[in-house]
């Protein structure tokens, strides 16, 4: 179900600069017991990058209003949303002159059940043999830029992963194919540095706030794929898949979850 600016509809501009270049940006949220989880990061998430695209600022009452009339009308208790903003329709060229008008897509979908049992059981992850490049201009984002994350799950796909550990160009543990990265030495907690590369989910910010509010505070690091092997406890996560607990990587196995169960718990609070 879909609607583009504010219209159910299935069709978009071949105009629309989105699908010509990838000028937007996106974020996808989790429907728990018809209600959107963590609105009010995902909120943030895209009034930060309007800002950063010089889009004009979005109406986030207006898309909040549209989700939840789909979530009433698909019956979906459980489901997937995504909102999708894009600068609009333009003439050829890069020049965004006169592209004041974005087109919004809010759309739901069925949730990935599979999730569940990750979150449950945990799940074995990869290593990516595909790295991804430096682009400080959009790290951070979520953008519509998406040609690297398509590589890298055709990777998985082929390697039967279910997810893998994505390197930078230098070596450096940024993210997994579809998730933010969490691991556990002792009392000190990692994330990768994500300031040339990588995507700052909404789950990564909820478990780093949730963290500092308990007095722990996650370090952000730049580090090699020792590091992370050599972990107590390893973590991955998005909105969708919420916290997963990594049972190994490649011949390496952890029985450690404590964290990441304690965060899941704490989610399951929130919702």
């Amino acid at each position: 179900m879909f609607l583009i600016n504010g219209i159910k509809s299935e069709s978009i501009s071949v105009k629309d600069r989105g699908f010509n270049y990838g000028d937007g940006l996106f974020t996808t949220i989790c429907i728990h017991d018809s209600k959107p989880q963590l609105w009010t990061l995902h909120a943030q998430r895209l009034i930060d990058g309007c800002i950063r695209f010089h889009f004009p600022p979005p109406d986030i009452n207006n898309l909040y209003q549209q989700l939840l009339s789909l979530i009433s009308e698909s019956g979906l208790h459980h489901a997937c949303g995504k909102i999708v903003i894009s600068r609009g329709t333009g003439g050829r060229g890069y020049s965004i002159s006169g592209c004041d008008q974005p087109t919004t897509v809010v759309s739901i979908h069925p949730y990935p059940q599979y999730y569940e049992q990750w979150q449950s059981q945990g799940i074995v992850i990869g290593i990516a043999e595909q790295r991804i490049g430096f682009s400080p201009i959009l790290a951070g984002m979520k953008s519509l830029n998406r040609l690297e994350q398509v590589f890298l799950k055709a990777e998985l796909d082929e390697r039967g992963l279910k997810e893998a550990i994505v390197r930078d160009m230098n070596g450096s543990v940024v993210e997994g194919v579809t998730s933010n990265l969490f691991w556990r030495k002792g009392n000190d907690i990692f994330t990768p540095d994500l300031k040339l590369a990588g995507v700052y989910g909404v789950m990564r910010a909820f478990v780093c706030s949730t963290l500092e509010q308990e007095n722990r505070s996650v370090q952000i690091v730049s580090s090699d794929l020792n590091a992370i092997k050599a972990a107590d406890e390893i973590w991955i996560t998005n909105a969708l898949m919420g916290i997963v607990p990594v049972t190994g990587i490649e011949d390496v196995r952890y029985q450690d979850h404590r964290m990441a169960k304690h965060l899941q718990t704490l989610l399951a609070t929130m919702a």
